[in-house]
């Protein structure tokens, strides 16, 4: 699918190419230890949560400063501190036992890479400052999806360190083919984000293309992946995504097999897939686990269920209130009972129903699982009786919209069910104001849409790989 932007942030950079890199700007900050500290303390603005912690090096005096919440005291004292005090001199990279020792000249750097949990070895009379690294993680471990279930295959889900996401990305792909590039976005948060994709498989001029524009984002913060989704969608004005949202580690392989790239933003727990078509969101990791006639036949039923659950609300009310011949006659009698008693014509039932739906799926959301059903199955039943036996809305009505909720759910993608209910709206409209021509004219425009802002774009993308 193509990208543009959404919410499009300033654009004042020129693009980027893979293996260009943004210069450093660094600042003399001399040899002193007491003057670098100073100058740390003035762009913290005195925080309290800064720790210090003096030593001797090299016959020096030697300060180790940290954020005391990022950092893991076993680690910092173990394989930092002890160190320090049992050889008291030699080289910084052979005495401590850490992971990764950056030296720098950089204040941004520092402070940067302290924000990331590291610790700032500063010694007197050296021009290097050492960072090194003793974070402490606060995250969750891997556990089981919640939004994406599947029965056979991986049942492993994204969490919101980007370093454990990488981490189950680079097991499934052992031969060094995964490539990862990190960007920085916001300039408060400095939030890291990684682009992934394969080498020989993905159009390298795509790539650049996302890495531009994700570079090219100027906001003080991101909290969550929207912020990314905005900046990489074509359509703003579109109903449907444009950019595949998911949890799963098996369908982000499985679309980077394809040629796609996985964007991953720390601190969020799934991952956008781009670009993508229309019937990628009909696609399950369950698909690839399956054999090709059952994973075949449960796409097709999917893609089924878009009409279904887009159409079925207006084709009722089409029926009934401009073409009631085509009522089989059996069953004219059992809606003309179920209608006789309702004072509304069946566009307002309609809407009511899809209202009180969405109001139901929304409490839901927001209750505690352990009542949560509860709410759903009893709120439902009470208002849906209640509702009929008050004569506001028929039960052929109730069947029709239970029928649309059912198909909206059927959906892999929680993005295009909410646009399925979304564009039910104009349907029914169509449906109360011209009936079936009301029906085929909104599903030539949403046809037309789908073919100009979603299917054009992708093939000429491959066009050019």
């Amino acid at each position: 699918m193509a990208l543009l932007i959404k919410r499009r942030p300033k654009r004042t950079k020129s693009p980027i190419s893979l293996e260009e890199k943004e210069p450093k700007t660094e600042i003399e900050l001399g040899t002193n230890v007491e003057e670098i500290l100073k100058m740390l303390e003035e762009r913290l603005d005195y925080t309290s949560d800064i720790g210090q912690r003096w030593l001797k090096f090299n016959h020096e005096r030697a300060l180790l400063v940290y954020f005391v919440p990022l950092m893991d005291s076993i680690k910092l004292n173990d394989h930092v501190i002890k160190p320090l005090l049992i050889e008291k001199e030699g080289e910084i990279k052979e005495v401590i036992q850490a992971a990764s020792i950056t030296p720098t000249k950089d204040l941004d750097e520092m402070i940067s890479l302290m924000s990331r949990g590291a610790s700032l070895l500063l010694i007197e009379n050296d021009p290097l400052v050492y960072a090194i690294d003793s974070t402490k993680t606060a995250t969750r471990e891997v556990n089981q999806a919640l939004n994406e279930k599947i029965i056979r295959g991986s049942q492993e889900s994204f969490v919101e360190s980007l370093d454990k996401n990488l981490n189950l990305m680079r097991q499934r792909f052992l031969d060094g083919s995964l490539i990862v590039r990190y960007i920085e976005v916001g300039s408060i948060s400095r939030t890291r984000v990684a682009v992934l994709y394969l080498k020989n498989i993905a159009n390298v001029e795509i790539c650049n293309t996302i890495i531009n524009r994700i570079k090219q984002i100027e906001v003080d913060g991101v909290d969550s992946g929207s912020i990314i989704e905005e900046a990489l969608e074509d359509s703003p004005l579109s109903p449907f995504p444009q950019l595949l949202n998911t949890e799963r580690p098996d369908r982000v392989m499985g679309n980077l097999l394809e040629g796609r790239m996985a964007v991953l933003t720390n601190g969020n727990s799934s991952a956008l897939i781009a670009p993508v078509n229309f019937f990628s969101f009909y696609q399950s990791p369950e698909d690839y686990n399956t054999r090709a006639l059952y994973g075949s036949f449960f796409r097709l039923l999917r893609v089924f269920s878009f009409f279904v659950a887009m159409s079925l609300p207006a084709i009722y009310i089409a029926t009934i209130s401009f073409h009631y011949e085509l009522i089989p006659l059996d069953l004219v009698f059992t809606v003309k009972g179920s209608l006789e008693n309702v004072p509304f014509p069946p566009i307002v039932e309609a809407f009511i129903m899809v209202l009180i739906l969405e109001l139901l799926k929304e409490a839901s959301l927001r209750l505690p699982s352990s009542i949560a059903q509860t709410i759903g199955v009893v709120g439902g039943l009470v208002i849906g009786t209640a509702i009929v036996e008050a004569s506001l809305v028929s039960n052929m009505m109730i069947i029709v919209i239970a029928l649309t909720a059912v198909s909206s759910f059927v959906v892999p993608s929680n993005e295009m069910s909410t646009t399925l209910r979304i564009l039910s709206f104009p349907m029914m409209i169509g449906a109360a104001v011209f009936g079936y021509l009301g029906i085929v004219f909104v599903l030539v425009l949403i046809v037309m849409h789908l073919v100009i802002s979603h299917f054009v774009p992708c093939c000429l993308m491959k066009e050019k790989g």
